[in-house]
């Protein structure tokens, strides 16, 4: 058989690895054919190719040292990073590791630490639940190259030093899959900038194709505002669905949630009811905390596609925290049906159950839930076996499984908050404030561990502590009433001396 016929046979069935060796073979033979130098180029890009719109994420130094902020201070509800207070209260909807609220999957920028400070930032435990460098954008590249120059024992197969950028962006059929490989495979997006650069000015700049290209390598650089402006031009050349997330994703970028869902509705004109557009409206409003509206467009999306699994789970989410985990199990037993299995799903299906007063499906959900976790959820799942032990009054059992969470995890914020208070009822003072004093260097976020702290303070008669405590933790939660009223009696007794 034809070595470079049996070579497109594996590349079309995805039988990368064996297309490039065979490549690699007919190469030494003669290096100057140029279909085998692209098919293997294609082969190694496919490879390590991933789909850069859901993969990305913000690192310290982006969401710091942010030089694109219109507004320091935002107005509440058109921010992304100062959202405000949702309907529910942050005391009912608890949040993540990170800092974010709870939600019904792990999604793009989810694992960003939610940081005001580059104090509170640096003080943030980048852990495996936060693994993520200081810049997110080199960091990544760099463990990703180097995963992908495993496939090259021999060394890179293209010299990027040594390649004549402007002989081959004039030859659209090679221009491309170079692009790609530079960028999927070399994560070199400077040497890909040039390339895109220099080929859009041989096509005359009618072609769109290298202006979302050109978008791409601005926004891996940081340059948010040049990739608004490819973005925007390759939408006046041609409507494409990836054009539009982009363009939505640098107005996320960029703290414009407004300007993000305007881009959200011009597409659905053109591609109605497309339910890629749709979650990321949905996505906004749960970052805007108005989560009405979130849920509205996330069961448009279910009309459209009843299997998406991100629908199902917001729902059922926002189901259990107003009350209603009879509906919300519903959604969750719809998940274990579509054949997810993990064990969040079982953790969510023994809470909801636990409180729908399914008590025979509690137990028998929870030691899945403890059969299929591992060292990064095991600690989330011990957590929430406290709160039933809490509920059925068992303080004993609630506190061993709070410290086996700190021992899965000893940045747990939230365990560590929850076995104070349930340490403070014994009255041990001094292990409670160590507890509370933990959870809040942990997550400064948390308002919860600084109104403990205060209010412990204030029962021994230590005044002046619980007065900057308290402070603290309405810096973190404004609206919390129990802060409010605790410090007005704290000026009250101040007044009177």
């Amino acid at each position: 058989m034809d070595p470079l016929y049996l070579a497109i046979s594996l590349f079309k069935r995805r039988n990368y690895e064996e297309c490039a060796a065979i490549c690699t073979t007919l190469l030494k033979k003669n290096s100057l054919d140029q279909v085998i130098w692209i098919l293997k180029m294609r082969a190694l890009t496919l490879q390590v190719y991933v789909d850069d719109i859901e993969g990305e994420e913000e690192g310290i130094a982006e969401s710091i040292l942010d030089n694109d902020t219109i507004a320091s201070m935002p107005r509440p509800g058109t921010s992304l990073k100062n959202p405000g207070t949702s309907l529910l209260g942050q005391g009912f909807r608890p949040k993540t590791e990170s800092g974010r609220p709870v939600t019904g999957v792990v999604r793009p920028a989810t694992q960003s630490a939610k940081s005001e400070t580059m104090e509170q930032a640096l003080r943030t435990a980048r852990t495996s639940k936060t693994a993520r460098p200081i810049t997110a954008n080199t960091g990544r590249s760099i463990r990703l190259g180097t995963a992908s120059m495993l496939t090259e024992p021999d060394g890179p197969f293209i010299q990027l030093s040594r390649l004549n950028i402007s002989k081959y962006a004039a030859q659209p059929g090679i221009a491309k899959p170079l692009f790609e490989y530079i960028f999927y495979h070399e994560h070199d997006a400077r040497y890909a900038l040039d390339l895109a650069v220099q080929a859009t000015q041989a096509c005359q700049f009618k072609d769109w194709w290298w202006k979302v290209q050109l978008g791409k390598c601005y926004y891996a650089l940081g340059l948010i505002r040049d990739a608004e402006h490819q973005f925007r031009s390759a939408l006046k050349d041609h409507k494409t669905i990836e054009t539009i997330i982009r363009l939505i994703r640098v107005y996320i970028r960029l703290d414009q949630p407004f300007a993000a869902l305007d881009i959200c509705k011009g597409g659905l004109e053109y591609f109605t009811n497309e339910v890629t557009i749709q979650i990321e409206m949905a996505r906004v409003f749960e970052g805007l905390n108005n989560m009405p509206m979130s849920i509205k467009y996330y069961k448009q999306v279910l009309q459209e596609d009843a299997t998406n699994i991100e629908g199902i789970a917001s729902i059922g989410m926002y189901h259990f925290y107003n009350d209603q985990p009879e509906v919300a199990l519903r959604y969750y037993r719809r998940l274990l049906q579509m054949g997810v299995f993990n064990a969040e799903l079982f953790t969510n299906l023994g809470l909801c159950c636990f409180y729908a007063q399914q008590y025979d499906h509690t137990i028998p959900c929870f030691e899945r839930a403890l059969n299929l976790a591992n060292e990064d959820n095991i600690s989330d799942v011990w957590y929430n076996i406290s709160h039933v032990a809490i509920c059925v009054g068992d303080i004993q059992m609630a506190q061993e499984c709070l410290r086996l969470a700190i021992a899965g995890d000893n940045s747990h914020a939230l365990s560590y908050n929850n076995l104070g208070v349930l340490v403070a009822r014994s009255n041990n003072t001094i292990a409670a404030r160590t507890y509370f004093h933990a959870s809040a260097n942990i997550a400064g976020y948390l308002h919860e561990p600084h109104y403990n702290s205060a209010k412990l303070a204030y029962q021994v008669g230590d005044l002046q502590t619980s007065y900057i405590v308290v402070q603290r933790a309405l810096q973190a939660y404004p609206n919390h009433q129990e802060s409010i009223e605790l410090l007005k009696k704290l000026k009250r007794h101040f007044s009177h001396i």
